[in-house]
């Protein structure tokens, strides 16, 4: 199993690898953008937003060659979305849309018992995703559904009558860029 500072050093070749993707994903019409490596993730905003997340929060951790990567990195993105406001956010809310229906349909076997909680720590990225996503929208010049928004109070609602509160269910490492207040729903798990 990698440890927290190993994922975060496979975050940073993905986060990389998207930015450089990033005009091309944005000009298009496609949701998930295939990426150039085997083994990574397909291309979507939420999954860009969810790594830049973590790793500008835990930029402590990273080596001095990581960290102007990173600001490479996040420049390259910011670039790219010069003069496509309304395209990333159609596609923002397109993911918005596709990751609430992922995470309506694990609480949905949690109910019929299709599915346990010991996937959990994977299952919950799309939550994660939501979060980044959301948190960009809301920043100028972006607009955002507010019935979005409505849609992921009544998530967290029906998440928190199957949770038992725990511990942090990611590397101990990454704790710092999730506080327990904003992400309750990383401290334990559905039941």
């Amino acid at each position: 199993m990698s440890t927290g500072q190993e994922k975060l050093e496979r975050d940073l070749e993905i986060l990389s690898a998207m930015a450089a993707g990033m005009d091309d994903y944005l000009k298009s019409d496609i949701l998930f953008g295939r990426m150039p490596e085997s083994g990574m993730p397909m291309l979507t905003l939420g999954g860009y937003l969810m790594r830049q997340h973590r790793l500008l929060a835990l930029i402590f951790l990273l080596s001095d060659a990581e960290r102007q990567q990173l600001d490479e990195t996040v420049r390259q993105f910011n670039q790219a979305l010069v003069e496509k406001v309304v395209r990333f956010e159609t596609k923002a809310q397109h993911e918005l849309e596709a990751r609430l229906r992922q995470m309506e349909e694990y609480l949905r076997d949690l109910r019929n018992k299709k599915s346990g909680s010991l996937n959990y720590d994977t299952a919950v990225e799309p939550r994660v995703m939501i979060s980044a996503l959301l948190h960009k929208l809301q920043m100028a010049p972006y607009k955002f559904d507010e019935h979005t928004v409505e849609r992921v109070a009544l998530l967290d609602k029906n998440l928190r009558q199957r949770w038992t509160p725990g511990d942090f269910i990611w590397p101990e490492a990454w704790q710092p860029a999730y506080p327990p207040d904003e992400y309750w729903w990383l401290y334990g798990r559905p039941t």
